[in-house]
């Protein structure tokens, strides 16, 4: 009786989490590391992780079982199984899985985001999607929930690892058709902005374009403005309002979370990456390096490295 009660939608998003549990188990069992699967990478973690430094590209992040966490600037990000993390431009994301088991790992998958293919759905689907002529205004980064619209494709994008003849031929469809979900989806606003060349996301992306050629590098606030093709405060007040952070704080947090990532691999070159990485006095960058990750360079990066390890 209580199964005639259940809504069609609520069963559909069940099924599906079901199955993508399964396959992404399956896919990923024995292999510590994500592994990349006809475009997207699948993930399994049997442990809740530290929080770690990236810079994420354009993604669609859904788990399926578990939690994560990512941060940017002051903007926190929590999302679990049915929801789905979207990110439409670079950004320097700290990330940490916050819910995991041995007995129910975390389960996620990820999807690169093609610029180029909104684009195109868009031209091709113009007045379809009026509801969407809002623009966004915030951060380049936020979650919704998966419905079983979007989950459908999904699923059938990863049953076809076991067709692979049918794989070449029908995933470039199931990617679209997962790209156009989203954009008629709760944050297909955000979405849209990937595919719009003039939109506030598609401009700052410009600029974090440049940031990230020149890292290193003494930046000048104008000759950026000047690259992007901006006033100085109109480069600020989006770049802000994308990133949460200004031009300047963002090239901070792309050097120091490069130095951590080299300093795993490398735990008693301190200063030398600090260097190579625009630093220019010892001191600024452990100072820096300590306020950002809570210990000095050279501890946090054994530390981590000794977690690495512990974890293959």
């Amino acid at each position: 009786m209580l199964g005639s009660l259940t809504p069609r939608w609520f069963t559909d998003v069940m099924g599906h989490l079901d199955e993508l549990r399964r396959r992404i188990a399956r896919l990923s069992a024995g292999n510590p590391r994500p592994r990349w699967v006809e475009g997207m990478t699948v993930f399994s973690s049997a442990r809740v992780t530290e929080p770690l430094g990236t810079l994420s590209e354009p993604v669609f992040a859904l788990v399926a079982q578990g939690a994560k966490r990512s941060v940017l600037g002051d903007y926190i990000f929590d999302y679990h199984a049915g929801q789905y993390l979207v990110v439409a431009i670079d950004l320097p994301l700290t990330s940490q899985i916050t819910q995991a088991t041995p007995t129910e790992p975390f389960l996620a998958l990820e999807l690169p985001l093609q610029p180029e293919l909104i684009a195109q759905l868009l031209v091709e689907t113009r007045p379809t999607l009026a509801p969407l002529a809002r623009l966004h205004d915030g951060p380049g980064i936020a979650t919704g929930n998966a419905d079983d619209k979007l989950l459908d494709p999904v699923v059938r994008l990863l049953r076809l690892v076991d067709e692979p003849r049918d794989l070449p031929v029908l995933a470039p469809g199931l990617r679209r058709e997962i790209h156009w979900r989203l954009l008629n989806g709760p944050q297909g606003a955000l979405v849209r902005q990937i595919g719009l060349d003039n939109s506030q996301c598609a401009l700052v992306a410009r600029a974090i374009g440049w940031i990230e050629t020149h890292y290193d590098r003494l930046i000048r606030i104008d000759n950026l403005a000047k690259h992007v093709g901006m006033s100085v405060a109109s480069l600020n007040r989006h770049f802000r309002t994308v990133t949460g952070m200004s031009p300047l704080q963002y090239q901070k947090h792309l050097r120091l979370q490069r130095a951590r990532i080299q300093l795993i691999a490398a735990p008693h070159d301190v200063a030398a990456i600090g260097y190579a990485v625009g630093y220019r006095n010892p001191s600024q960058f452990s100072r820096e390096y300590r306020r950002m990750f809570g210990a000095p360079p050279g501890q946090d990066a054994a530390r981590l490295q000794t977690l690495a390890t512990a974890q293959e």
